[in-house]
């Protein structure tokens, strides 16, 4: 059994039902079960706050709420997340005592939500599925499962 966390873009494409999240399902078997399929918590605020600014209609309403009951939300407050968030934003912009970005690659400012997402893929050691390349610098905090759209 593999551990994934979905990141927000994914689970839109879950409630879009589009033909990509039908391709990701595919590949990764995230509705058969036998996965453990974690979304942080942040996610869900990501998806309401979609939701409201794109009148979603009851039928995607419905779909979204059938994605968060088949998934296990993790609060950012859940054990050293916090702590992950530090490492992995003074590492992004490379202020990080001890760790430093490979040879080439610049800092970066990362978006805050997607600061958390990482942390909780950090300390849960899950499989981050995204379809942003924003968490590529991260492949030392977390495996990715990229996506291209």
């Amino acid at each position: 059994m593999k551990t994934y966390l979905l990141d927000t873009n994914i689970a839109i494409n879950f409630v879009r039902n589009s033909p990509l999240f039908e391709t990701i399902n595919d590949n990764l078997n995230l509705l058969t079960g036998e996965h453990l399929i974690l979304i942080s918590e942040v996610t869900i605020g990501e998806l309401l706050s979609v939701a409201k600014r794109n009148k979603w209609g009851a039928k995607k309403i419905n779909r979204l709420e059938a994605f968060l009951r088949s998934t296990d939300p993790i609060p950012i407050s859940y054990p050293d997340i916090h702590e992950a968030y530090a490492n992995i934003d003074t590492y992004s912009q490379s202020h990080h005592p001890t760790l430093s970005l490979p040879q080439g690659m610049t800092a970066r400012n990362m978006g805050k939500n997607d600061l958390w997402i990482a942390a909780t893929a950090h300390v849960l050691r899950a499989r981050l599925v995204t379809t942003d390349k924003d968490f590529d610098h991260l492949q030392n905090f977390f495996d990715l499962e990229w996506v291209e759209q």
